[in-house]
């Protein structure tokens, strides 16, 4: 197969799928979700692979959603196009969620080796996995809880909770891979100079299971959180994210970027003030405070 967004490599019983835009911390481009896809396939229909490990080239594991031009932009896409069809904004949305979520339903485990970042849509891909080992100093989350996004494969509240998943998604902030593996979010974190080793030792362990254990064993961990109700959780974490970009906060937010910039608008909605203190809005438009610097 080719890749342009990562690479796919075989070694010995090991599928590595990296991400491979290490220019943009290895950002979720266009083609991003379906290539995860097609890699997870790949791996799937080779009999001579037990287990996948997932990394990201360079400097982090994965950033999220590449919104800069997207955000900045003043141009009507699908999901911001008013009056604003949620049934269009969720079918695009909900393609992406089950292309990340192959991860999920691929009947080889999959290992995620998170270093540098796993944010927003970066956590998303993480937590679709089954296995997270992380550095001790990595750092995880999903910012845009704050204003303009729901994690929409909903998957925090089925690793470590209804209230540890709250304290997360109510702040937007972000913890190391020490914390992470406090709350149970993840299986270890380890000093970055061992984390190439330990997922690899994670790997072998796998790869000497036959095939059909670990898929019976994956199969039936995850149809008990299909019976808890994953699925429908994640079609209304989907809606609810198209709806987060069109609330007036959300709108705010859109409008911020394109005035200031996408990193300046993040800096500001991650910064802990208070947002309605920071953007007024007034029939879906920004009204800039007195005291605005710009």
């Amino acid at each position: 197969m080719s890749y342009e967004t990562l690479t796919y490599e075989k070694d010995g019983r090991i599928a590595r799928i990296t991400f491979n835009r290490p220019e943009r911390l290895n950002a979720i481009g266009e083609k991003t979700p379906e290539e995860i896809e097609t890699a997870v396939k790949e791996a799937n229909a080779d009999d001579s692979i037990h287990v996948i490990v997932l990394s990201g080239n360079g400097d982090a594991f994965c950033s999220g959603y590449d919104l800069k031009e997207f955000a900045e932009s003043k141009t009507d896409l699908i999901q911001e196009q008013m009056p604003w069809d949620p049934m269009k904004d969720y079918a695009v949305m909900k393609e992406f969620t089950e292309k990340f979520m192959s991860l999920w339903r691929s009947y080889k485990p999959v290992i995620s080796k998170v270093h540098g970042y796993a944010f927003a849509g970066g956590s998303d891909i993480a937590l679709s996995t089954d296995i997270i080992v992380m550095a001790e100093d990595a750092k995880i989350g999903y910012p845009p809880s704050r204003a303009w996004g729901c994690p929409t494969t909903a998957m925090w509240v089925y690793r470590v909770g209804a209230e540890r998943a709250k304290r997360m998604l109510l702040t937007g902030d972000l913890i190391d891979g020490k914390e992470a593996k406090a709350i149970g979010l993840i299986t270890d974190a380890v000093p970055a100079d061992r984390l190439d080793a330990r997922v690899d030792q994670i790997a072998e362990r796998m790869a000497g299971v036959p095939k059909n254990q670990l898929m019976m064993q994956k199969l039936m961990i995850n149809q008990a959180l299909t019976n808890m109700g994953l699925e429908t959780t994640q079609m209304i974490a989907t809606i609810f994210d198209g709806i987060t970009r069109h609330s007036p906060e959300g709108m705010a937010f859109k409008h911020r970027a394109e005035d200031v910039g996408f990193k300046q608008a993040v800096k500001e909605r991650d910064g802990g003030e208070y947002l309605d203190e920071i953007w007024d809005v007034q029939q879906g438009k920004v009204i800039y405070r007195p005291n605005d610097p710009d």
